[in-house]
């Protein structure tokens, strides 16, 4: 009896962990959850990112993080968020400096934060990164910064 309880379990396992491993990260959603900004979609994305095993992961997370910041409602809540995030975000920065998609979403949350986080200083520079990168980025991120250059103060369409 104990023999099969053993197997059932092992089963179960072997299974959830090959159902773990087959999580597929879609860019293209994970954009349209960063344009929609409810809370319940970026929950369920973050869900995701931290499920999966993409090498963007920390950057993704990061993101996540700090733009959930902006929608709960306790303070101390949103700042250790925002903290989280910002630290998975600045080191996936540290490790690929050149990763202009990392830019781009550091650069949304610039735009957005709040001044008492002074979490601006480096808006002109990933401006910049982003610029000359933009022909080289996937076409669902070249899609993604120029939609969010229609409504961005750092960003313009004829920036590209």
């Amino acid at each position: 009896m104990k023999l099969k309880i053993y197997f059932i379990l092992i089963i179960l396992f072997t299974g959830t962990v090959t159902f773990a491993k087959s999580i597929k990260f879609d860019k293209a959603q994970f954009y349209e959850v960063i344009k929609t900004g409810n809370k319940e979609s970026i929950d369920e994305e973050l869900d995701l990112v931290t499920a999966s095993d993409i090498a963007e992961k920390n950057g993704y997370e990061g993101f996540l993080l700090m733009r959930k910041a902006g929608l709960v409602t306790r303070p101390a809540e949103k700042l250790k968020l925002f903290k989280a995030g910002r630290i998975k975000l600045e080191t996936a920065l540290l490790n690929d400096a050149d990763n202009a998609e990392y830019h781009f979403l550091r650069l949304i949350i610039q735009e957005k934060a709040p001044k008492i986080v002074k979490y601006n200083k480096d808006l002109e520079a990933d401006r910049q990164i982003i610029t000359k990168a933009y022909k080289t980025l996937p076409p669902v991120v070249q899609h993604a910064i120029a939609d969010y250059a229609k409504n961005s103060k750092a960003l313009k369409a004829q920036d590209f």
